[in-house]
């Protein structure tokens, strides 16, 4: 506002001054003074019939009409700034590691497997072995105390896995299928057929053999409503523990021990889509979990060891796929599982890395945000400009989200790699191809 009555106050004194040219001397020596008078810093000059418009340097830098040009100036870039700002993304996501998923080929098995525990069948020698498990948290955490692995095979029946525990100390309390096995050492299995986040599978074991397996329909970390068939056992399921060593003995040393799982594919086939069942080429989301707990022999039993306060120590979760946080509820982190015809030990089937997962994980990052976003706001962002948009580097693919509104809160779209239809993400982290 200021500034613009300085200019058409400027306009004023120009108009005055023109009109100097069409009065008499007397009168120009008037209008002079009074021209000048509210502007001291200009001085005008009538020299042989014309004007010389001049202002005095000191005086307009010394002047109070110059400060507040220089003031209204520096106010405007800052406000211009904070304009600028308030685009900047509110809210910020890095994965706390790398994306990084493991991956495993699973061959065929030509022989009928005996589920006893042992393993030591020819064609568990042919199945490759995973990596050894790592810390959930990934190299965030030192490695675990002890080596744990799995192998994986499959036929027309059954679904096969094969883990190997070494520990000095083998122990188990709870007795009762579908108890929470973790609260001992236990083995877990889990996988989502067709890798949507929702409607998967979790199976638990500990060393006498007991197990838990139970279907979750959404990650735990999604709305309050039950997530968790806990007593839809799997029919026909098959398990067995080998024990090298003796359990619940503390006198002694043991070695390891290992677990051998059949899950029918006609238990599975009923959550899982036709294009996903298992078929050359065919990929899961799978990972596996060893929980181990601080334990000490006293008064003839294994119990946990207590912090200073009396409470047990948190457990240990090692895993083969790491999530990079304590939360084993991410399926978007697990390992990739690829289906191959191929028997075991005949030749080798390569791993085929899906690009399309880029898009997936692209559109997870800003699911993670609007979670933080509506943690922050209660409400979630409206606009992605609010967000961060993850960098995608793919050739000759443009990763351009649409967010959608919607009755129960949003969806982010953006195009598949191979143009066959959009990825889409909803607020309660399903993704799926439409």
């Amino acid at each position: 506002c200021y500034l613009s009555r300085r200019y058409f106050a400027s306009i004023s004194c120009f108009s005055r001054a023109v009109s100097l040219l069409f009065k008499r001397p007397k009168e120009i020596d008037a209008d002079k003074a009074s021209l000048s008078k509210p502007y001291p810093q200009l001085e005008i000059q009538y020299i042989n019939g014309s004007f010389r418009f001049t202002y005095n340097l000191e005086h307009l830098l010394d002047s109070l009409f110059f400060k507040k040009i220089i003031s209204s100036v520096l106010l405007f870039f800052i406000l211009k700034m904070g304009v600028a700002q308030s685009t900047i993304p509110s809210i910020l996501y890095q994965h706390p590691i790398p994306y990084a998923p493991k991956q495993y080929v699973c061959y065929r098995s030509d022989t009928t497997l005996q589920i006893d525990g042992k393993l030591d069948e020819a064609i568990w020698q042919q199945a490759p072995t995973t990596d050894n498990f790592v810390d959930i948290e990934g190299n965030l955490k030192p490695s675990p105390t002890y080596p744990t692995n799995v192998k994986m095979l499959w036929d027309d029946a059954y679904f096969y896995f094969g883990a190997y525990l070494e520990e000095p100390h083998i122990w188990a309390k709870l007795t009762e299928r579908d108890a929470v096995i973790f609260y001992d050492n236990d083995f877990e299995i889990f996988f989502d057929p067709d890798g949507d986040t929702h409607n998967y599978y979790e199976f638990e074991v500990n060393a006498f053999n007991t197990v838990w397996d139970l279907l979750i329909l959404r990650p735990y970390r999604e709305d309050g409503a039950p997530k968790v068939l806990n007593y839809v056992d799997m029919n026909g399921l098959k398990s067995a523990v080998f024990i090298n060593g003796t359990i619940n003995d503390g006198n002694d040393t043991d070695k390891f021990w290992t677990v051998e799982v059949a899950i029918p594919w006609k238990v599975l086939n009923e959550m899982t889509p036709k294009a996903f069942l298992p078929k050359e080429g065919v990929q899961w989301r799978v990972n596996f979990s060893r929980v181990n707990w601080r334990t000490e022999f006293k008064n003839g039993e294994y119990v946990k060891k207590l912090n200073p306060v009396g409470k047990p120590f948190p457990e240990q979760n090692w895993v083969w796929s790491p999530q990079g946080y304590v939360a084993m509820h991410a399926p978007e982190t697990w390992g990739f599982v690829q289906f191959s015809e191929v028997v075991a030990g005949q030749k080798n089937t390569p791993f085929l890395v899906d690009v399309e997962d880029e898009i997936k994980w692209a559109l997870r990052q800003l699911y993670y945000q609007q979670r933080r976003y509506l943690k922050k706001h209660k409400a979630y962002a409206d606009d992605l400009n609010l967000l961060s948009i993850p960098d995608v580097s793919l050739l000759n693919y443009q990763f351009e989200p649409i967010m959608i509104r919607t009755f129960t809160g949003y969806e982010i779209r953006a195009a598949s790699v191979d143009k066959k239809g959009d990825w889409v993400i909803r607020a309660d982290g399903k993704i799926e191809r439409l």
